[in-house]
């Protein structure tokens, strides 16, 4: 069976959310008929190239908040990290293009080290001093994950390379219902919104495992959490009373 995720490396509940889903996949007794494939979902498509903002200004011109709100939220987030073993740093992150990413992942998954390049971009981004933003911490986190040098090179510096790839993976989000990620589609007949906890990735595996007749995508239910999920640009800001 296929679990689909959508997801963005500026979100960060993405970061968590991909944690979570892999404790719910432990935890299923079908883990090893599971295939899993990430596709590419950006928050902020207009996002310009080389304009980097930070992530507190982003939160509060967002939302409207206070520079003490925006770092709140951020603690929050971090504190959800936390509790799934992630590290998270709630200062000195931006916000930019992530497009270059998206088409370096589809490079990646050609040579089937997508999943390694993936993990170390949210590394990168939410744990490390290394910005993601930045065309020579790319190729260095590319290199890192197994991919060539100049291959990583070449297709940085053609706008076109894998360019359809990420946009036709965006356009199939959208007709799926997406406007939000984490987005996990299991078996294109259940959608699951968010960084829900671990179990509700599990009950949904198991829903989708035990009703192979249902052709229709169905939402599985998870209203705890339905605030834990980035679009438009941003994150929701989680309320004070949020579980990790």
């Amino acid at each position: 069976m296929r679990v689909e995720i959508w997801s963005d490396i500026a979100c960060p509940w993405c970061y968590v959310g991909k944690a979570r889903f892999e404790k719910g996949l432990e935890a299923f007794a079908h883990r090893d008929e599971i295939e899993v494939v990430y596709k590419s979902f950006e928050l902020d498509p207009r996002q310009p190239k080389g304009i980097v903002t930070p992530v507190a200004e982003l939160l509060a011109g967002k939302y409207g908040l206070t520079p003490e709100q925006a770092r709140d939220a951020e603690e929050n987030i971090a504190a959800n990290a936390r509790s799934e073993g992630l590290d998270y740093r709630t200062e000195g992150r931006d916000s930019g293009s992530t497009f270059d990413i998206h088409r370096l992942l589809h490079l990646a998954r050609t040579h089937g080290v997508e999943g390694e390049l993936l993990n170390r971009a949210y590394r990168a981004n939410f744990a490390e001093e290394r910005s993601v933003f930045d065309p020579e911490t790319l190729v260095t986190l590319a290199v890192e994950a197994g991919l060539d040098e100049a291959e990583v090179r070449r297709v940085l510096a053609d706008e076109d390379a894998y360019a359809d790839d990420v946009r036709s993976e965006e356009r199939e989000a959208a007709e799926l219902g997406a406007n939000g990620v984490p987005f996990f589609v299991l078996d294109r007949r259940y959608g699951v919104s968010g960084g829900q906890p671990a179990e509700v990735f599990t009950q949904a595996l198991e829903q989708a495992w035990q009703s192979r007749t249902v052709t229709q995508l169905l939402p599985v239910t998870a209203s705890a959490n339905d605030a834990e999920v980035c679009a438009d640009g941003a994150c929701a800001v989680p309320h004070a009373d949020t579980h990790a």
